[in-house]
């Protein structure tokens, strides 16, 4: 960073190119202080009412440089700013900017809180480019988390499943569990149709298959997994609801390859 840049910091102190990912966390700060970092520096600024961070392409112009040999990053694409106590980020370049949970931020669009902790932006550039600009706001002093090499794993969490819970998304979710490179859940009918192969006697229908799949969405959604309502992913919803569930399933591995064998159990 340099000349106009420096002038722009109001108070913030520069992190060099090089600097370790803030993915790690960040030194004793104080508590809303926020870092900023992409490829070639970045920034650390006390919280200030009215405060700005400046990002974008132009390296002069702006307090943190991104995409800097990318004509499709506006010189200058967006900005950091601190009003009534938080962090906002607002995008006011042409592309837009990709929030943590796949939200796209657009220019003109209201500014949007940041989360404490750590927060990574995608601004969007040219021929399908994504540079990552790193954000971290500071909850409390000493949040870098320390090192613990020699401490036990922490397990994932486990949801639990009903035996025909289970039945149904290992059914509605094998190309997940089969790793298809572009994987859709199964349709109602179609998930329908294979559980009453499997399982003849059982009356599987549609209906029944959507009520155990909705009671399990409902279940994760109360326990603060996201993505699993209407409200959130708005209309139209698709296969977006499922696909969430499938996802959450397959990350926390309450279900994994080998549940497979469930499509073949039965049929001997």
């Amino acid at each position: 960073m340099q000349g106009g840049t420096r002038r722009r910091t109001g108070g913030g102190q520069q992190l060099p190119p090089g600097h370790d990912s803030l993915a790690f966390g960040v030194p004793e700060s104080v508590p809303g202080t926020i870092f900023v970092l992409a490829v070639r520096g970045g920034i650390e600024m006390r919280p200030r009412e009215g405060r700005t961070i400046l990002f974008g392409r132009n390296q002069e112009d702006v307090h943190v440089c991104v995409g800097v040999d990318d004509r499709g990053v506006s010189r200058r694409h967006g900005v950091l700013l601190h009003t009534s106590g938080r962090w906002w980020v607002r995008n006011t370049g042409r592309l837009p900017i990709r929030l943590p949970g796949s939200r796209l931020l657009f220019h003109g669009e209201e500014p949007v809180p940041l989360a404490t902790g750590y927060s990574p932006l995608f601004v969007r550039g040219s021929a399908d480019r994504d540079h990552l600009l790193e954000v971290y706001v500071a909850a409390d002093a000493g949040d870098r988390p320390g090192e613990r090499p020699l401490d036990e794993t922490q397990p994932p969490r486990l949801w639990r499943l009903a035996d025909e819970e289970r039945a149904v998304l290992v059914v509605l979710g094998q190309r997940y569990l089969r790793h298809d490179a572009h994987p859709q859940p199964l349709a109602w009918r179609q998930a329908a149709d294979q559980l009453a192969e499997l399982y003849p006697d059982a009356g599987w229908t549609p209906k029944r298959v959507e009520h155990h799949v909705a009671a399990v969405r409902t279940r994760l959604s109360t326990a603060g997994v996201a993505g699993l309502t209407r409200d959130e992913v708005g209309e139209p919803v698709g296969n977006t609801l499922n696909h969430n569930l499938l996802r959450e399933l397959m990350l926390s591995t309450t279900l994994i390859p080998p549940d497979l064998a469930l499509l073949d159990a039965h049929l001997d």
